[in-house]
C-alpha cells in the first residue's frame, strides 16, 4: 500500500515550482531540513528518484516531472472538495485566494480588502500580486480561487465577468501643463516610457499608439508606475498610466496629466475563475463587492480632482 501524505504532496508541489529547497521551504513555511526529510520519505514510498540535486537548485527527472503532473491533478481536486464544501453554505466562508495585476492591486485592493471584511467577515482573504500570465497559470492550477485582471484573456477553462471600464491618461512633466494632448501618432516619436515586458498595460498602450509591428524611436521600460512617473518628473520623457493609479502615482510628482481626445484609449477589468469551480456563485457575490469598490474609488478620485480644480 502507497503510504505518501497530502502534505508530502503539497511540500513537493512547491518544490517542483520553486526548483529551489530554501524558497519551497519558506513557502511551505517549515524549515528545509524537514522539507528534505518529507520529499525523501516520498521518494522511498514512490520507489523513484524524484529530483536532481545540485549545489543550489534542483531540477525534476523524468519520473519528478510525471509524478508533479499527477500531484497538482491531485491537490486540485482537494481544494475543489474544499470549496464545494464551503459553496453549500450560503456566505464564502474560510480561505479567498485572489489575484490582482499590479496596475491595480496598490489602488483597488485596501478598499475592495476594507468593502470584502465588512460585507463576508467569515473570509480569510489571501492576495496574490504578478502579472496576467502568472495569474491565469496559478489560477487553472487551482493555486487561486480567482484573479482581477485586464480582459479579455480569451482561456476557454475561464469565467470571465466584465467589472468596470478605465480611462488611460497622458503623464508629462510639469512643464506641459496645460498644452493639448499629442494624437496616438505623435506619441509614436516621443521617449515613451512603459511597464517592462509580462505587463499587460505594456500592450495595451502600445496598441493605442500601434506600435506592434514598429517600434518606437525610443522606449524605456520600468518594473512599476511609480517609477514611470518618476521618470517623467526628471524630464527623461512621458508615460501612459490608468485612470485609478492617476491619485496615488502624482500626488508628490511635479508632472501634468491629461486626458486624449475621445475616442480615449482604455481597458476594461474583470473578474476570472475556472468554470469548474463550486464557488462561482459566491465568488459572483465577490464580483459585485469589487464593482462597487471600483466605483467608490472612482468618486473619491473625482472629488478630490474637483477640490484642486477650484484651488487652483
Amino acid at each position: 500500500m502507497l503510504h505518501v501524505t497530502l502534505r508530502q504532496l503539497r511540500y513537493f508541489d512547491a518544490l517542483a515550482r520553486h526548483c529551489h529547497f530554501g524558497r519551497a521551504a519558506e513557502a511551505c513555511a517549515i524549515s528545509q531540513p524537514a522539507l528534505s526529510m518529507q520529499i525523501k520519505e516520498m521518494e522511498d514510498a514512490l520507489g523513484g528518484v524524484l529530483l536532481e540535486r545540485g549545489a543550489r537548485q534542483v531540477a525534476l527527472t523524468t519520473f519528478g516531472e510525471e509524478v508533479a503532473r499527477r500531484v497538482r491533478d491531485i491537490l486540485r481536486s482537494v481544494d475543489e472538495l474544499g470549496d464545494f464544501a464551503r459553496a453549500s453554505q450560503d456566505q464564502l466562508v474560510g480561505r479567498l485566494r485572489i489575484g490582482m495585476i499590479p496596475t491595480i492591486a496598490p489602488y483597488l485592493l485596501p478598499t475592495v480588502i476594507g468593502n470584502l471584511t465588512r460585507s463576508h467577515p467569515e473570509i480569510d482573504i489571501h492576495v496574490r500580486e504578478t502579472v496576467t500570465p502568472k495569474l491565469l497559470q496559478e489560477l487553472m492550477e487551482g493555486r487561486l480561487d480567482t484573479a482581477i485582471v485586464a480582459l479579455p484573456v480569451s482561456e476557454p477553462s475561464l469565467t470571465e465577468v466584465a467589472l468596470f471600464s478605465e480611462n488611460f491618461l497622458l503623464v508629462r512633466p510639469g512643464a506641459d501643463q496645460g498644452t493639448a494632448a499629442p494624437t496616438s501618432q505623435a506619441l509614436r516619436d516621443m521617449r515613451l516610457l512603459l511597464l517592462e515586458e509580462g505587463h499587460c498595460f505594456r500592450d495595451q498602450a502600445l496598441s493605442f499608439c500601434s506600435m506592434q509591428s514598429s517600434p518606437p524611436r525610443e522606449l524605456l521600460d520600468a518594473s512599476s508606475l511609480s517609477t514611470l512617473v518618476q521618470m517623467v518628473s526628471a524630464g527623461i520623457g512621458v508615460t501612459l498610466i490608468p485612470e485609478m493609479a492617476v491619485a496615488v502615482e502624482t500626488r508628490s510628482a511635479p508632472v501634468s496629466v491629461t486626458r486624449f481626445k475621445n475616442p480615449q484609449p482604455s481597458r476594461t477589468i474583470g473578474m476570472v475563475w475556472r468554470k469548474t469551480s463550486p464557488l462561482a456563485r459566491q465568488l459572483m457575490q465577490i464580483s459585485e463587492v469589487v464593482c462597487r469598490s471600483a466605483e467608490t474609488l472612482r468618486a473619491q478620485h473625482g472629488a478630490a480632482a474637483a477640490s484642486r480644480s477650484r484651488r487652483t
